[in-house]
């Protein structure tokens, strides 16, 4: 693996090091800190793991964190679960999220993108007065810290008020995208039992509007702890009866108040996918997402408040709220409210340059549908702010590096490509950007500060240069408090610390190089074992997508019970392909020679489409089970997925092979 791409495919000047916000907390750090001055990011990160508590301190000084009481130390436990973070701190996301109001008030703190491609700005100033007009309001409707506030919203200016003047307040926020139909916000709702519902009358989405008011009806019926209901009239409606309408309690103009909360106080819920039972209702805290958050936004993404931050996410989406916290940099960010590919595949490509992104953030499938595409972003639009395309929520292939490297080289441009991988479960990156860094075809730069990283084999070896499972050996600040309804955390242990005892086992197959970059190769628990080879199923479809023919596919490895490992290939075809022999040969071939003879598979077969979760993500694990036998209703939670429909085809299948 370190010797597969000998040559970086990108190398950062000068002046970009020198720049960089990494680079001078380093140099700060060393002096106050005691930190390595030489030996570049990878002496800081070794620095960062060993000396935990020191980093941590040094990061909240340099980011300017305010504490409104202070704390008695950084990390009172480093036990895992149970790492207890800066005990007798008290602060406040939402107050550090405007902060730059003080000196930005009428610069743009939002621009907000739908479908017509025209950016909306709203300032800092009337950011921070709707925060303090709607903060008062909740306090009014008797909202209290700890109290759980939902919204049932798409990417839209309102959603960012809503979660800041919730933090302001502290109570707990929770959202969910208006693409999930009822059961699936029931199931995640229901959990935590919401005491407001902010909610839209419906979106637009690929040129349509979709009407969500029978919905939103079912959602006030089925959530009985509701106080208030507010109407957000995105497609024009009248508010229902009973209801609250938003534009009524965000017209004062009120100062925000903002509840100073122990540093450990919840401030989201985010959930799983949930694709095999009800979704974890995973709690993170306000002092831990904002120390993560500003480490990884600032000295990561090197975000500050001269750039524009768009990631084209919906709100039921961890990157979601990881893009709001660009607001705690001083970072304008985008908010984009619409179809990836509306009215084109390039749509992405053109909010980037009509709002002047610097960091540009995707999903790895837009990329490679793109390149499929022959969309030609550098030359078709001026994308010459963009300094960085990053991509997440699955790895992106090598082919995908080289094709957004060629197109922008093609315009003179120096691109900086940061592939990252994280988790909802510590709404952050494990590994990913560092702007100081070489990139390689196909890997990660590096793991982040902080974070102790290691690929580990099945008894708890650490690996380099070979596959292993993804751990992370000490405690972050992002990571859970707890999940919500799971009084004696044995849900929270039982989803990352039961292989190995007091080390976070994330469900990823990661090499870590000799180099000290990360390749990610899949989900460790829907990893291709052959004859003891294993390989992760992203390594599958990156070589098999490639070919023209194919849209899409689905890999699944099955143990048998004589003994036996029966492993096909689904492929969903590009519209006028045939699976003809000569389009299985070439498949064949393909995997054969590009990965491994072992991994070729037992039986091509072609599907009318690949399920995924909600948020994108192929779903290999409930497809086995349903291959496996296992019926349809225990398989998958119906809810979770957005074609529910496919799954009958594979269903169908495990019926006729037994």
């Amino acid at each position: 693996m370190s010797t597969a791409n000998p040559l970086p495919l990108w190398q950062p000047d000068p002046e970009r090091i020198a720049q960089a916000q990494v680079t001078r907390f380093q140099s700060w750090a060393a002096e106050h800190h005691g930190a390595p001055s030489d030996g570049g990011y990878t002496a800081l990160h070794r620095w960062s793991v060993d000396e935990l508590d020191t980093f941590w301190q040094a990061a909240t000084e340099w980011f300017g964190v305010r504490f409104s009481t202070p704390y008695a130390r950084v990390l009172a436990d480093r036990s895992m679960p149970g790492a207890h973070w800066f005990p007798g701190a008290t602060l406040n996301y939402a107050e550090h999220a405007l902060r730059a109001t003080a000196t930005r008030a009428d610069e743009p703190a939002l621009l907000y993108v739908d479908e017509t491609h025209e950016p909306s700005p709203v300032t800092w100033a009337e950011l921070r007065r709707q925060v303090g007009s709607l903060a008062a309001e909740l306090r009014t409707l008797g909202v209290r810290p700890g109290d759980r506030v939902s919204g049932y919203l798409p990417n839209i200016p309102q959603a960012v008020v809503a979660l800041l003047a919730t933090a302001a307040v502290g109570a707990v926020w929770t959202s969910c995208a208006p693409d999930f139909g009822a059961r699936s916000v029931l199931d995640r709702f229901q959990q935590v039992e919401p005491v407001v519902l902010f909610t839209v009358d419906g979106y637009r989405y690929g040129g349509k509007e979709h009407d969500r008011r029978d919905t939103v009806a079912e959602l006030r019926r089925e959530l009985p702890t509701l106080r208030a209901v507010v109407h957000i009239p995105l497609l024009g409606t009248d508010a229902p009866e009973g209801a609250l309408e938003w534009s009524s309690l965000t017209s004062a103009d009120v100062e925000p108040v903002f509840e100073e909360v122990p540093f450990e106080h919840p401030l989201w819920v985010l959930y799983s996918s949930g694709t095999t039972g009800l979704p974890k209702a995973i709690v993170q805290s306000q002092g831990g997402i904002l120390v993560e958050h500003l480490k990884q936004l600032g000295l990561h993404c090197d975000l500050g408040p001269e750039d524009r931050f768009f990631w084209y996410t919906s709100t039921g989406w961890m990157m979601w709220n990881f893009l709001v916290s660009g607001l705690l940099t001083g970072t304008t960010i985008v908010l984009y409210d619409g179809s990836p590919g509306y009215p084109d595949t390039a749509a992405q490509w053109r909010i980037a340059e009509r709002t002047g992104a610097t960091l540009y953030g995707t999903s790895a499938a837009y990329v490679m549908a793109c390149r499929k595409a022959g969309v030609h972003p550098a030359r078709d639009f001026d994308l010459s702010k963009v300094e960085c395309v990053a991509t997440t929520g699955s790895p992106l292939p090598p082919d995908g590096f080289r094709w957004l490297h060629d197109e922008f080289a093609e315009s003179g441009a120096d691109l900086w490509i940061a592939s990252v991988s994280g988790g909802t479960d510590v709404c952050s990156c494990f590994a990913g950007a560092v702007p100081t860094l070489p990139v390689y075809i196909g890997e990660l730069q590096a793991p982040g500060l902080g974070t102790d990283l290691q690929s580990w084999d099945p008894n708890g070896e650490p690996l380099v240069d070979e596959v292993g499972e993804l751990v992370v050996t000490n405690p972050m600040p992002s990571m859970p408090i707890y999940f919500w309804n799971d009084p004696d955390g044995t849900r929270y242990h039982d989803s990352y610390f039961d292989t190995y005892p007091g080390v976070w086992r994330h469900g990823d197959w990661i090499t870590v190089t000799s180099r000290g970059s990360v390749v990610i190769h899949g989900r460790s628990d829907s990893t291709l074992n052959r004859q003891g080879v294993r390989m992760g199923s992203a390594d599958i479809y990156e070589a098999v997508e490639r070919l023209p023919e194919i849209k899409e596919s689905l890999v699944i490895g099955i143990e048998q019970p004589d003994g036996g490992y029966w492993m096909p290939l689904f492929v969903h075809l590009a519209p006028g392909a045939v699976l003809d022999d000569a389009l299985l040969g070439r498949i064949k071939q393909t995997i054969r020679e590009q990965l491994s003879p072992r991994h070729v598979p037992d039986e091509v077969i072609e599907v009318p489409g690949v399920p995924h979760t909600l948020t994108g993500k192929r779903i290999e694990v409930p497809v086995k089970r349903l291959l496996q036998g296992t019926p349809l209703e225990k398989a998958v939670n119906p809810g979770s997925i957005d074609n529910l429909g496919l799954l009958t085809f594979y269903e169908e299948l495990a019926r006729k092979r037994a």
